[in-house]
Order: C-alpha cells, then structure tokens, then sequence
C-alpha cells in the first residue's frame, strides 16, 4: 500500500494537465489541485498498513452483505476517489458478459485489477463524450471524434482519439477508465471500445476545473476545503492502448454492458453519499433555526421535518439496497437494482427541495454573511461580533460558522457544482426512473391489483 507521501510523488510523473490558460507541471504544487492532492494523501496515510499482504479495501471484491455495507461506509468516510472505483466493479460484473465474443476480455480485467490492487492505485471513470449534436448518433456526426474511437488497429493494441468530459478527480488518477456512454449500433464498431490509460500516457491531455478556493479565510469554505476535487476534460489525441488494458473492442451487442453495470455501483455511492448529505441538511437545518432563535416556529419545525424525513427515506433506500442482493455466479455480491435505483433517484429529485427548505429556515445572510477575516480584523471584528450574534448565548463566531457551512455546501461555486453533480451522477433521473421500473414487480402488483378488483382470471 502506498502512503500519502509516496502517492504525491506518484502524481509528479509527467501527465500533461492544463488549468486556466496554463499547463500545471507539478499538480501537487499548484494552489488548487495540490490541495486536492493532499485531501486524497491523508487518505491514503489512513489506510496505509506496513504489512506487505496489506490491500486498500476498496479493492475488496463483497462477497457478504456485511462487505457491501463496509464498502458502503468507506466511500462515505473517505474522498471520492475511493467512490471511483466503482468502474472497477462495473468491470468486474461485466467480465463474463464481455468474455462471451471475446474469451480472454474477462481475464484481462482481473489481471489488470490484481494489477491496480497491488499498485494500490486510484481510478477516474470516463463515460460521457463531447457528443456534438445530441440528436445524432456517433457515426452520423459532423466530426466522427465527438465520441471517443478507434482510429487504428494492429496485433498488440489500438489507437483512440475523442475526449471525455465530466472526469471526477482526472488530475488526481492513475488509471483513466475509458468507456462508451451507450449501446453502439450495427456500423459503429469504432466507437464500441473499453479501455484503460494510464494519466500519463502519450497523447492524452486534460482541461481542468478546480473547486478550491485560491483566496479568503480558510474557514469561509469548510466544505468545499475538506472534500473538494477537480473535474476534467480528458483529451485523447492518438493514444496508444496495449491490448491488455482493452476490455471491449467493436462488440457493438455489448457495448453498454460496463455502462449498465457501472450506473448501478454509482447510484450506489450516491444514495451513500447522500443519505449522509440529507442527515447534515438536518443538523445544519436544526442548528441554523436554533442560533436565529426560530426552532419553535410551526412552519420551520415542518420544513426541518420535511428534510428529517427526505434523509431517512434516501437511508431505508440504501438499507434495502444493500439487504436485497444479488449473487453473481462468481460469488460476487451487488446491491438491488430497484431500491439502488428508486434511492438514488429520490435522492436527487428532492435534494433541490431540501435546500430550499434550509434557505428559507437560515436567511439571507447565507449569502451576504461577512467573512471570518471580517471578525478576525480589529476594525470590524468588534462589528461583526455585536451585529452577528443570534440567540441567547449564541456567538457570532457560531452563527457565521453555521451560514459559511451552508454557503459553501448549497450556495457558492461549489454548492452549485454539487446540484448539478448529484442530478447528474449516476446517468440523470430519467435512467434512474427507467432502471427502477424495469425492475419492479409490475407482475406482482397487477395480481394484487386483479384480487382487489375481483378479476382473479384477468
């Protein structure tokens, strides 16, 4: 296993990555991404063991409901780029669906997951391209790039080119997981292509967005500076793939195999991630009212209980994902497709409600709260601490705690970020809604329905 120390200097390996106008030669160094990279070092250093048999857990292939609950936990409690490993389960589900055109696809994917376990490495998931005009399909593009390709052939690997958008963490990875973003069709083999680069490889390029915060008080962000990571652009400009790190080529039939698999490991993570997210709109929720001295007050008592009830509903979603399993042939574990799916999707349809409901109990001064180096300066601090102060009892130090949480988490630059982040994730609500009804016992409710009706022969 790596430490944190050892995983900084295996960032400092020549990838070409490119924020604000600029190439970043070293992203450790730079004021955004190196913060970032220290969020996932203390990671790493808390999972560190020196024992030579020592694996991260997140390569722990769930085997029991009790694994799948820990891996659970684990995304919860460390940065994201745990949560991307995801894509190594996706492939990992998929392993015998792809090996049945391909007999040596699914022995490919677990020697390079051995690999990646033993290098204890991190992975980014590329699923979404460029796309152009959406309402053509890849080969009818006026650009055949817009969706990642294969350009050339031969006897030991292939050739891609195309971009990928929405990387979570591209800067921050080893291994840059190509997949396609639906079901190809009967002339699209080029496009039909699984795969994984290395960061650093030949031709491949990335374009980043950071999300922390290069001025102000440290304290004016205390979400964002604890958990927030970069997002890219990664750009494949003629890569070289050797063909033991390709999964799928041209299997058009199975092109969206990985992509299936890999949306229900995600929708996973986010009904994790955002059943705790619901428990902290609570706290904050209860806490906010309490130092404005309105926690009494009937209708913010409703709106609170509305988020009270939002949170434990997304938790009972994750409880019965994870008690309703499924058993792969291989033994493998994988959580219930339909209360994964009606989680995540209740989830992320309610969560703009719930902040509403938190802006509404908080205050306008959610977004025009002065900073904490306002109270640190002794010309306004003396100000601020008289003006700012709520409830008995209640310091100012306390209440702008609470309203920078709230800005930062619901409000800023990256509470914007995190809205559409968890609308998004996972595939958008439409494929959460589709996948949970597909998987509804439709059968079982129409006999219900037909006792209920008196139709026992309908």
């Amino acid at each position: 296993m790596m430490t944190g120390e050892q995983y900084l200097a295996s960032l400092r390996d020549g990838r070409r990555v490119h924020l604000d106008g600029e190439r970043v030669l070293d992203v450790t160094a730079d004021a955004g991404l190196g913060a970032g990279a220290r969020i996932v070092a203390t990671g790493y250093d808390r999972l560190f063991s020196a024992d030579s048999r020592a694996r991260n857990p997140a390569f722990t292939i769930p085997r029991t409901v009790a694994e799948l609950r820990e891996r659970c936990e684990l995304l919860v409690d460390f940065d994201v780029t745990l949560s991307l490993s995801a894509v190594a389960m996706a492939l990992l589900n998929s392993a015998s669906t792809l090996s049945e055109t391909d007999s040596r696809a699914g022995e490919r994917i677990h020697a390079w997951f051995d690999d990646c376990a033993a290098r204890d490495v991190r992975f980014a998931e590329l699923i979404t391209d460029a796309k152009g005009d959406r309402s053509l399909p890849p080969s009818k593009q006026d650009d055949p790039d817009l969706y990642v390709r294969v350009v050339d052939r031969d006897r030991d690997g292939v050739v891609i080119r195309g971009a990928k958008f929405h990387t979570t963490a591209g800067p921050l990875v080893h291994e840059l997981v190509v997949l396609p973003t639906k079901r190809m069709r009967a002339g699209e083999e080029d496009y039909a292509i699984a795969c994984a680069v290395p960061a650093n490889a030949q031709g491949v390029m990335q374009i980043v967005s950071s999300h922390h915060a290069r001025h102000g008080h440290a304290r004016d962000k205390p979400v964002s500076n604890a958990v927030a990571l970069p997002d890219s652009i990664v750009v494949f400009d003629d890569v070289y793939v050797p063909h033991e790190r390709v999964f799928l080529d041209g299997d058009v039939a199975r092109s969206a195999t990985v992509a299936h698999a890999l949306g229900l490991w995600e929708r996973l993570s986010g009904v994790a991630h955002m059943a705790h997210l619901g428990d902290q709109l609570a706290g904050l929720a209860q806490m906010i009212a309490e130092a404005n001295g309105t926690a009494g007050i009937a209708h913010i008592k409703d709106k609170i209980a509305e988020i009270v009830v939002y949170a434990t509903m997304t938790r009972a979603c994750l409880d019965a994902a994870l008690s309703n399993v499924d058993v792969r042939p291989d033994g493998m574990l994988v959580p219930s497709e339909l209360y994964t799916n009606a989680g995540k999707l209740h989830a992320a349809a309610g969560y703009a409600s719930m902040v509403r409901n938190l802006h509404d109990i908080a205050g306008g001064t959610v977004v025009t709260a002065p900073s904490f180096a306002d109270l640190e300066n002794p010309d306004t601090g003396p100000f601020v601490e008289k003006y700012l102060r709520g409830a008995a009892g209640v310091s100012a130090e306390h209440r702008l705690g609470l309203f920078h949480a709230i800005h930062n988490m619901t409000a800023d630059e990256w509470g914007g970020r995190e809205a559409v982040s968890w609308l998004q994730s996972g595939g958008g609500l439409f494929a959460q809604r589709t996948v949970t009804r597909n998987h509804y016992d439709m059968a079982g409710a129409v006999r219900a329905a037909s006792a209920l009706a008196g139709l026992h022969g309908g």
